[in-house]
């Protein structure tokens, strides 16, 4: 075979739909056009991979880039550098935003800055109601040509009947609703677990009841209005119960946790913001949970919930920092040293779980066939490092797992077929 004007990624170990080979991939015009054994015969640039792992770009349902409106803590272009050095070669941003996306005007001004300063696929939320207030829908049928899909994520819509409308309106429209689940009334100004670390400590806690209970509910709304429906970052064992029975009565409904979840527990908790997020971390029960819950399918995906603050908000301790942690750049490493060196899930399960699942379920094209955009990440799986911040693309440094000896690092990443990170 002969290759005319291309790039030719050679010697690589290449996941190619559940499982993992040895295979060249031939890229021209931005798609691939060539996923096989070794190529013969080339005339053009040669990218040699051996000894690497190249995995169709991640995708992550779940980040936010905090541009317009808080372009201190992340902008389009930090965020999707951030993600390009994780191996993201798509992400959908979630629109607590200023102005926030809820009528066309206002997502046309995300919308330029995606176009402008993305290194990656980068699609934007609309909101549910307007202004995330949850008093009236967003102007939902003039953003959903632009939209991935629908959520208030940061808030929970409180009101039964206005969940029941905007999921009339999505279905109607062919959208997601993406809901961020937690019943404000059972908060009770809490801000991690409520469970062991709490009550030693003397901090306020966030009850499982606040996530679970509006999951409940919204079950029950989308069995009657058959609306398409996913469940942001589950961090509870009854979350998971819930849906398992769910799924089992055919309800159309996806979920997503993050790696915190999966990997941590609320007694291994400090007294930093950089512990601190919504959801919390919760108890060693919860983890387990979840752990079998990515096992069997219960849980679809894993998205990072990239939340990045400034350095002022995130030194307030555990009780005044703001919510949320970065994630993008260490997602991978984090989960593949815990989960897949460990024996608890496969490396091709992890992929799916980063990749494959959330492309299919939101409509991203992301697998390593030919025709497809060439958005894949190229992976040492030998390399063996300590996560430091200071490395990290994002503008927020705030994580639990600052010091954290991981193995796997992300040394190229391509979208469209354009190198967008190299190490």
């Amino acid at each position: 075979m002969v290759i005319i004007m291309a790039i030719l990624f050679s010697g690589a170990t290449v996941y190619t739909g559940k499982e993992l080979k040895k295979a060249d991939i031939v890229v021209d015009n931005g798609c691939i056009v060539s996923v096989g054994g070794a190529v013969n015969s080339f005339d053009g640039e040669i990218v040699d991979c051996s000894g690497k792992y190249i995995f169709p770009g991640f995708v992550d349902v779940h980040v936010h880039f905090r541009e317009p409106g808080f372009s201190y803590k992340e902008t389009i272009k930090s965020g999707s550098a951030a993600a390009a050095h994780g191996g993201y070669t798509s992400v959908c941003t979630m629109p607590n935003l200023n102005p926030t996306p809820d009528c066309a005007e206002n997502l046309k001004q995300q919308l330029d800055i995606i176009k402008k300063d993305a290194a990656i696929n980068v699609y934007p939320y609309g909101t549910i109601t307007a202004g995330q207030k949850g008093e009236k829908l967003a102007d939902m049928q003039a953003m959903s040509t632009d939209v991935i899909a629908f959520s208030d994520d940061g808030r929970g819509v409180q009101n039964d009947e206005m969940m029941l409308s905007a999921m009339t309106t999505a279905k109607g429209l062919g959208k997601m609703i993406v809901a961020h689940c937690e019943v404000n009334d059972l908060l009770e100004g809490g801000y991690i677990h409520k469970g062991e670390y709490a009550r030693e400590h003397g901090h306020r806690g966030i009850c499982s009841e606040s996530e679970w209970m509006q999951i409940a509910r919204d079950i029950e709304l989308v069995k009657r209005t058959g609306c398409s429906y996913h469940v942001c970052h589950i961090s509870a064992k009854e979350s998971v119960d819930i849906i398992r029975k769910a799924k089992a009565e055919g309800v159309d409904i996806t979920c997503e946790t993050g790696p915190h979840y999966l990997v941590m527990n609320d007694s291994q908790l400090q007294e930093d913001g950089r512990f601190k997020m919504n959801p919390p971390i919760r108890s060693e029960t919860d983890r387990i949970a979840l752990v079998e819950g990515i096992k069997d399918g219960t849980v679809d995906m894993i998205a990072t919930d990239h939340a990045p603050h400034s350095a002022e908000e995130k030194g307030r301790g555990l009780e005044k920092s703001l919510m949320g942690i970065v994630g993008l750049e260490t997602s991978f490493p984090v989960l593949y040293t815990d989960l897949v060196l460990n024996g608890i899930i496969s490396l091709e399960k992890l992929i799916d779980l980063m990749s494959e699942a959330p492309a299919e379920r939101f409509g991203i094209k992301s697998s390593l066939k030919c025709g497809n955009p060439a958005d894949f990440c190229v992976f040492d799986l030998n390399a063996e490092y300590k996560i430091n911040p200071d490395n990290f693309l994002s503008m927020g440094k705030a994580t639990p797992f600052t010091g954290k000896t991981v193995k796997g690092k992300c040394c190229m990443t391509v979208c469209s077929g354009n190198i967008v990170y190299k190490d």
